[in-house]
């Protein structure tokens, strides 16, 4: 019986996976480096950073420090100026959440987190939020999903993680944990093949969990 729900946050709850490739391969573009999305993907399912490009071309760190800055500049005003909401999140976390302990577990950093939920109700419904720098190793780590079992002093068999991203998959995998995939169109060309479960729309997800 499952009483624990970690839910990865960029690409699930909001939709903010396509702004922040946007700002990151813009910055790299001042560097001269080239980011297509399907490399940019295949890098992040395997939890390799797109600055390792500038790297690889010999970039100096204090450049890609100050190109990091200027990335996360310009990622905040996307998040500002475009519609990251997600048809049916609030409605489905209201329903599980006198039913199931919840958590969100990102690898965003705290102060994107608290731009995007300044004005959303989506953090009123979670025991507590995880972000980068909560924990020791990122996704596809199994350190975030890790520290939140250990926080609700609970068992791998008794929670699910919902995910969209194969990078997160693979985490929740390395923790032992179930993963129900979320259909995104952002990464679907990734490899979902040791999900748990698949589904296409959020509002499925209290069915599948009940099965598990």
């Amino acid at each position: 019986m499952k009483r624990i729900i970690l839910w990865d946050h960029d690409g699930v709850l909001v939709d903010t996976e396509p702004l922040y490739f946007e700002a990151t391969r813009s910055a790299l573009a001042r560097l001269g480096v080239d980011l297509p999305l399907d490399g940019y993907l295949e890098d992040m399912a395997h939890g390799i950073t797109a600055w390792e490009r500038a790297r690889r071309r010999g970039i100096d760190e204090d450049r890609i420090r100050r190109h990091r800055e200027a990335r996360d500049v310009h990622y905040q005003r996307l998040l500002s100026e475009r519609d990251i909401g997600i048809p049916g999140v609030e409605p489905v976390l209201a329903g599980l959440a006198g039913r199931y302990a919840m958590a969100i577990v990102t690898t965003a950093r705290r102060a994107d987190f608290e731009l995007i939920h300044a004005e959303r109700q989506i953090v009123r419904h979670m025991d507590f939020v995880l972000a980068s720098g909560d924990y020791p190793r990122a996704k596809p780590a199994p350190d975030p999903y890790l520290t939140a079992l250990e926080r609700f002093g609970a068992e791998p068999a008794e929670a699910v993680v919902v995910e969209d991203s194969e990078r997160g998959l693979r985490a929740a995998v390395a923790a032992g944990i179930d993963c129900v995939v979320v259909a995104n169109d952002f990464v679907r060309g990734q490899d979902f093949s040791r999900a748990t479960a698949r589904i296409d729309r959020l509002d499925e997800l209290p069915g599948v969990i009940a099965a598990l």
